[in-house]
């Protein structure tokens, strides 16, 4: 029997056989859509076919308590009470509703970090070019991710009104220090707001060790959950100080007379009144699922097998492993020789193996930091084998060897 740490031993099978993905494909494409286990896939199946029998209206009601659940498992996956969750569309939306609920004014600061998520630096600075808020970002350490007393001398300015970070940026295996951040923040009472898109279901969380305002994620990564369906977790600091979306609707606020609304109770005042119901009940299977199999314990496996590949791939001529940081997770950038990204993703998954392209474009200035225009993504999740991530980097070799030939 192989070792558990990376091999296929019984629990691996056991996943591997709840995942029906798994049949077809090498799936190293966690960071961008986990393969679902048929918990999730059944919780979304059995609603859509309950709508289609039965009817849309007719179907949520029928499912209220299932779905009233589906708050509880959530917050037992980061610590939280079930009050304290909104159920949103996917991460960006979460990540919007927070900013917007902060009145910035021209002259007021938000501090984040070079490796911020590209959606959100771009909000950021749609928010400096419409509002004039000043977009500040703190330098990095040494070896990688945004420096806690960077962050503590910038959001010292009086004009600070939020400090945000990406937990894990897309496009490197970067862990940044959140906890520290968080420390930070607290100390000068300045507003936290975190992006675990990556995090969630790869990384233990407690909303109390982060002291954070605000936590965003989605289903569809290393949740196994999926697409289309994400949350935010709001403080109690935030909705006692009466923080609120902007663009409220009738799940957020009651219209109460003809000029005036009361806002909901708890974090539901971040919520749309529609969403998929059957993406729903598909993030309460995933975070149950998440929850059952332990996030700490399948996450050192997956980030074992995230080292492996780095450790192959840089045994490759001319192949370049592109992350840095303390801390590093289960996502692995590579710059191959010769090869753009995109091309060499197309070519692994004509042999049946998933990965993905990151471009400048999602990340600006790390990429330029790093003098490249593309990496190929490898991210391996606790379900995938080290045969799976041995037969993806003799394929990556035979590309570098016929490129250089």
């Amino acid at each position: 029997m192989q070792s558990a740490e990376c091999g296929m031993d019984k629990q691996t099978q056991a996943w591997r056989d709840e995942t029906p993905g798994c049949r077809g494909r090498n799936h190293l494409n966690n960071a961008g859509a986990s393969l679902m286990p048929q918990p999730v896939i059944a919780a979304v199946e059995e609603h859509l076919r309950r709508e289609a029998e039965y009817g849309g209206y007719e179907a949520a009601e029928e499912a209220e308590k299932r779905v009233a659940a589906v708050y509880d498992d959530v917050a037992r996956l980061v610590g939280a009470c079930p009050a304290n969750i909104a159920v949103v569309e996917n991460a960006t939306v979460a990540f919007a509703q927070a900013l917007s609920a902060f009145d910035f004014r021209p002259g007021d600061v938000i501090v984040t970090t070079r490796n911020d998520y590209v959606s959100n630096q771009i909000m950021y600075l749609s928010l400096a070019r419409r509002l004039g808020v000043a977009v500040v970002r703190a330098a990095d350490l040494p070896e990688g991710g945004v420096d806690p007393e960077s962050i503590r001398r910038l959001a010292a300015n009086p004009r600070c009104r939020l400090v945000a970070v990406s937990w894990v940026p897309t496009n490197s295996g970067l862990v940044q220090p959140v906890e520290a951040v968080g420390e930070v923040c607290e100390s000068l009472g300045v507003p936290y707001l975190i992006d675990a898109c990556q995090a969630v279901g790869q990384l233990p969380i407690d909303v109390r060790r982060l002291r954070c305002d605000y936590l965003g994620a989605t289903a569809r990564k290393f949740l196994r959950g999926p697409r289309g369906i994400g949350f935010l977790y709001v403080s109690e600091r935030a909705l006692a100080r009466g923080d609120h979306p902007l663009l409220l609707d009738m799940r957020g606020a009651d219209w109460t007379e003809a000029d005036a609304f009361r806002l909901a109770d708890g974090a539901r005042r971040f919520e749309n009144w529609e969403f998929s119901y059957a993406c729903v009940l598909g993030l309460g299977a995933a975070a149950r699922y998440a929850l059952e199999v332990g996030v700490a314990e399948v996450g050192r496996r997956a980030r074992t097998l995230a080292e492996r590949a780095r450790q192959r791939l840089a045994a490759l001529s001319g192949v370049r492993v592109l992350d840095r940081g303390a801390d590093r997770c289960a996502i692995v950038t590579a710059q191959l020789p010769g090869w753009d990204a995109n091309e060499v993703v197309s070519r692994l998954r004509q042999r049946g193996i998933n990965t993905n392209a990151s471009v400048r474009a999602y990340g600006v200035i790390d990429f330029d930091d790093k003098g490249v225009q593309s990496a190929l993504r490898i991210s391996p999740h606790y379900y995938n084998t080290t045969d799976e991530v041995d037969a993806c980097v003799a394929a990556v070799g035979e590309l570098v060897r016929e490129r250089a030939a």
